[in-house]
């Protein structure tokens, strides 16, 4: 892969070629994804999705959207320290193509901004419940009128897919979704890989799946024209990373591991020796220990060790980048960076002591459980209408039913897998808050 190909800024339907030289730096290209990402109502209903705890009341617990933003800040650092060292190491870029560092910044802070963009409510544990719907409930009885493919789409339902196909997916009116750069799309595409095979090799971009069958020639055509290399031959379609995929990646895992420990600290469910036990291996190299010393409240303390490893990651990150650029580019780079890093044993004990005190603490399992109810009964509902529909046998029922949702979803001149999928993205877009409404509707716990 070269990185002029892998910096392209065309669009969805442009008929030549943009150019970075003649780019408005004003209103640079990369930094327009980034103001389309943050105004579109995907985006908006992160505010309202479970980053740690499902249905918070307390104010400092982050959500999606207050995440996603810190994971976007993250990689723009990452973006334009590693744009700078590439810039310096491929100097034809900037000489003759105009590309500057920033411009590295942009593309992962809006990849980044987006990265949890197609996430269902109730957390990862939203994404199981929609397809355990299918692999073990009611909805198994589809499956024969779909392929192999499009039934591990939706047994497998992926919130990086949905994600790759609410950026780009044509509406009547709307070619090509919020028409991000290719750029943009090729370092958001975190898995470039159809949903099967499943697990094929054990490098980092085979783990899951990027893109629904829906969406499959969509991706070709961004892949092909970024330059991406084709991983397998024949029928199933597979490629390797776009380089800035790890730096998304590297911000989202250093977000993670950081910030969901502090929320546990915050919350109770981790005790503060634990953030000094932790964290102070991590910036033992830069901490300031009277600083730290003089600071009084529990909430600053935090802070500063949450900074400071913040910053010690993002180095370490960078370090791995530059030092694997080349097989990076040759698509050899089979793990994440952080999998590299010289802090990979801290990092490790972190996210145990998270896993084990906040995403399997009662309060979290409790809703979740709550969640995978709503979720099922929610699409057993509308499924159950839109097919009735397309069959000619709805009832009153279904058709009021029907009449709730929004028009862009109740179509039924289309496959039944398309149907199903549609149901999958719609229960998908929904915010917590949102679905435990409706199905308190449905329920008639509420009127």
């Amino acid at each position: 892969m070269n990185w002029e190909q892998l910096l392209s800024l065309k669009r969805f339907g442009d008929t030549h070629k943009r150019l970075r030289k003649e780019q408005d730096e004003i209103r640079l290209g990369f930094e327009v994804d980034y103001d389309r990402i943050i105004f579109s109502s995907a985006f908006r209903s992160l505010q309202d999705k479970t980053q740690v705890i499902p249905l918070s009341k307390t104010d400092f617990v982050h959500t999606r959207l207050t995440h996603s933003l810190e994971v976007s800040v993250v990689g723009r650092s990452l973006g334009r320290i590693a744009g700078k060292k590439l810039l310096e190491k491929h100097p034809h870029l900037k000489e003759m193509h105009g590309y500057r560092f920033n411009d590295f910044g942009a593309i992962v802070a809006a990849a980044a901004l987006a990265h949890d963009i197609g996430n269902p409510p109730f957390g990862h544990s939203g994404e199981k419940a929609i397809g355990e719907y299918f692999a073990t409930g009611s909805g198994q009885k589809y499956k024969e009128q779909l392929t192999d493919k499009e039934w591990q789409d939706i047994i497998d339902f992926e919130g990086n897919a949905n994600g790759f196909k609410l950026l780009t997916e044509t509406r009547e009116g709307v070619d090509g979704g919020l028409r991000l750069s290719y750029a943009t799309l090729g370092a958001f595409m975190k898995y470039p890989k159809e949903s099967l095979p499943k697990k094929p090799t054990k490098h980092i971009a085979d783990k899951k799946f990027g893109f629904f069958q829906s969406e499959k020639e969509s991706f070709k055509e961004v892949a092909e024209e970024l330059g991406l290399i084709q991983t397998r031959s024949g029928k199933d379609i597979s490629f390797s990373r776009h380089p800035l995929t790890y730096l998304v990646e590297a911000a989202d895992d250093i977000c993670y591991t950081i910030i969901d420990f502090e929320d546990g600290i915050n919350l109770g469910l981790i005790s503060e020796d634990y953030a000094l036990e932790y964290l102070i291996k991590l910036v033992k190299d830069s901490i300031n220990t009277n600083k730290y010393n003089s600071l009084k409240y529990k909430e600053d303390r935090l802070s500063y060790l949450r900074a400071l490893a913040i910053n010690t990651l993002i180095q370490d990150a960078i370090d791995v980048f530059i030092n694997n650029e080349e097989a990076i580019l040759d698509g050899t780079f089979d793990v994440s960076l952080m999998d590299k890093s010289k802090y990979e044993a801290q990092i490790t004990d972190i996210i145990s002591l998270s896993v084990d005190k906040i995403y399997q603490s009662q309060e979290v399992i409790e809703k979740e459980i709550a969640g995978y109810k709503i979720i099922s009964d929610i699409l057993d509902v509308y499924i159950t209408a839109l097919v009735r529909e397309k069959e000619g046998k709805a009832s009153n029922y279904d058709g009021l039913m029907l009449s709730t949702l929004p028009e862009f979803y109740r179509r039924t001149d289309i496959s039944i897998y398309q149907i199903l999928l549609n149901s999958c993205c719609y229960v998908a877009s929904l915010s917590d808050s949102a679905a435990v409404h409706i199905h308190n509707k449905i329920m008639g716990k509420q009127l």
